[in-house]
């Protein structure tokens, strides 16, 4: 068995008293002492503090970063200002996603953020398609600072980093470390993402969790605050044989890219994409699901019609404790997408009615300003 790898953070972690799990190739804490509920009830509270140091941290330097990047993704990179942060997916030339990532224009070079599990395979890609660029995986810890009282705390340690609005990002000191800071992150709350050091890691968390509003949170409610944000987990609800319209991620392919945009395609899976885009032609859609009772409905749940057809496929499920009922994202197929629709999850040999229902499923707290 492949050992696993450690973040900055492993030691506190098990100081803290985390129930570590396999992650991503990573020993990853899924929860604290306090459980999944209280830590995402927290989160939502007040502030929630997150490791996400096995994310891939990637500095893209070039002649033409934008240009060059704009051939894997469809964002509109070129028109991304300096200091901005933008969503973006790796296409395969099916048509499909690779991976999604962040994309920050850093003036001079581009921080790219990928997921952990899709890193080594997604910085071959990188490297393979943008030859004459420098492609640099950092070692560098990566912390989320989550939930309403995010702003109170970074006001306390970094004052100027309260300047920025959600997607921006910026370059900060704390406690004499320069620190990477996107007021940004995954849980559907105001927040900031912290690139720190490897070294500097553990003393800037210590840090925040002195702070009176902070508290640690793990893998479970992480997952439990995405799915009530309506946020995607790359290998749950994207993979390589789902399209970003599929996905209900139109709004990632940026204007200038589409059809009659003035840098349109030019990106892999541009012609199915963009052909789906353009006339709404593609068979499933990921919709909201919002179930009765207390029963979750798990990713990998059947969904049938009224009369008994399949008509799409569960691909995350659990319990929100935001809403106190079943939160589920699924795939249906197209004629079924439209909120209000009644499917069913087949859950052990039973047939349970859940509804089609926009997303987010709770009101998002990011700073617009």
């Amino acid at each position: 068995m492949k050992e696993q790898r450690k973040t900055p953070l492993f030691d506190l972690h098990e100081e803290l008293g985390a129930r570590m799990v396999s992650f991503a190739g990573y020993s990853m804490p899924v929860q604290f002492p306090a459980g999944v509920k209280k830590e995402h009830e927290h989160t939502r509270q007040a502030c929630g503090l997150f490791d996400v140091s096995h994310m891939g941290q990637v500095l893209l330097h070039g002649p033409d970063p934008a240009g060059a990047l704009e051939t894997l993704v469809p964002s509109d990179l070129v028109g991304l200002e300096a200091g901005r942060q933008r969503y973006g997916l790796f296409t395969s030339e099916e048509g499909g996603i690779l991976d999604d990532l962040m994309i920050v224009n850093a003036g001079d070079h581009f921080y790219l953020v990928v997921n952990a599990a899709c890193k080594e395979q997604d910085i071959a890609h990188l490297r393979q398609g943008l030859s004459g660029h420098s492609i640099e995986e950092l070692d560098r810890g990566l912390l989320a600072l989550q939930g309403p009282e995010a702003a109170a705390v970074m006001q306390r340690l970094c004052p100027p980093a309260c300047n920025l609005v959600f997607m921006q990002h910026g370059r900060f000191m704390i406690d004499g470390v320069e620190v990477w800071v996107s007021r940004s992150g995954y849980t559907g709350e105001d927040g900031f993402e912290i690139s720190v050091p490897a070294a500097s890691t553990e003393a800037l968390a210590r840090r925040l969790l002195s702070e009176p509003e902070v508290a640690p949170v793990g893998l479970g409610a992480r997952d439990s605050l995405r799915l009530e944000a309506g946020l995607c987990l790359y290998g749950h609800d994207l993979d390589t044989s789902t399209t970003p319209v599929e996905a209900g991620l139109i709004w990632a392919i940026g204007k200038p890219r589409r059809q009659d945009g003035e840098r349109a395609g030019g990106f892999p899976g541009a012609e199915l994409i963009l052909h789906q885009v353009a006339e709404k032609d593609h068979r499933r859609k990921r919709v909201g699901l919002l179930g009765e009772g207390r029963a979750p409905v798990r990713e990998g749940a059947p969904l049938l019609d009224e009369h008994g057809e399949p008509a799409g496929v569960v691909c995350s499920g659990g319990f929100g404790p935001s809403l106190g009922r079943p939160v589920a994202m699924g795939y249906v197929t197209s004629e079924l997408a439209h909120p209000g629709q009644v499917v069913y999850a087949e859950v052990r040999g039973k047939r349970l009615a859940v509804t089609v229902t926009r997303m987010p499923f709770v009101t998002p707290g990011y700073h617009r300003g």
